[in-house]
C-alpha cells in the first residue's frame, strides 16, 4: 500500500480540476528545473518516474522535449510510458510524435539514452495496463473518463 502523502497525491491527481490545471503547470515547472539543474532533476520524478522525452514532431519534425511520467520496467532496461494525458480527451501530441518518429531520446536521472518506442496492443498492452494501474492507480480514472483506448508505449535502448 502507498504511503499516506502518495495515496493524498493519487486522489488529487484523479480529479477533473487537476486535469485542467496540471497540463499547464508541471511540464513547465519540470522544464525549468531540468533545464537549471542541467539533467539531473525532474521536479515530478519526486513522485513518480520521469524521463524528458526528446522526439521529432509529427508534422513539423522539430525536435520536441516533453518531461513524462514513466514505469520502469525492472530487470528488462525497458519504460512503459503512458499517453493518459491527465485524462483530457485528445490523444497527447507526443505519441503522434512516437508514432510518426519512434526513435527517440529519453533523458533518464542525467542519462540521455537513445531510444526506440513501440506502441502496444491486444494482449502485451492487457499487461502493461494492469501493470501501469498497479503503478499508478489513478490512470484508472484518467481512462474513464475518456472514450479514447490510453496509448501505452515500451521504450526500449537502441
Amino acid at each position: 500500500m502507498a504511503p499516506p502523502g502518495i495515496r493524498i497525491v493519487q486522489k488529487v491527481s484523479s480529479t477533473r480540476a487537476f486535469a485542467r490545471v496540471a497540463p499547464h503547470l508541471i511540464p513547465a515547472m519540470d522544464r525549468a528545473v531540468h533545464r537549471l539543474t542541467r539533467g539531473k532533476v525532474l521536479l515530478s520524478a519526486q513522485m513518480l518516474p520521469g524521463v524528458v522525452l526528446s522526439v521529432r514532431g509529427a508534422k513539423s519534425g522539430i525536435v520536441r522535449r516533453t518531461p513524462l511520467a514513466c514505469m520502469p520496467e525492472e530487470g528488462t532496461g525497458t519504460w512503459l510510458l503512458i499517453g493518459s494525458n491527465f485524462g483530457r480527451p485528445g490523444h497527447p501530441a507526443w505519441t503522434a510524435n512516437l508514432l510518426a518518429h519512434p526513435d527517440a531520446e529519453i533523458s533518464w536521472r542525467g542519462e540521455d539514452i537513445a531510444v526506440r518506442a513501440r506502441l502496444l496492443n491486444s494482449q502485451e498492452r492487457e499487461e502493461a495496463w494492469a501493470a501501469a494501474l498497479k503503478f499508478w492507480p489513478p490512470y484508472a480514472a484518467y481512462q474513464a473518463r475518456v472514450d479514447r483506448e490510453i496509448r501505452l508505449f515500451r521504450i526500449e535502448r537502441r
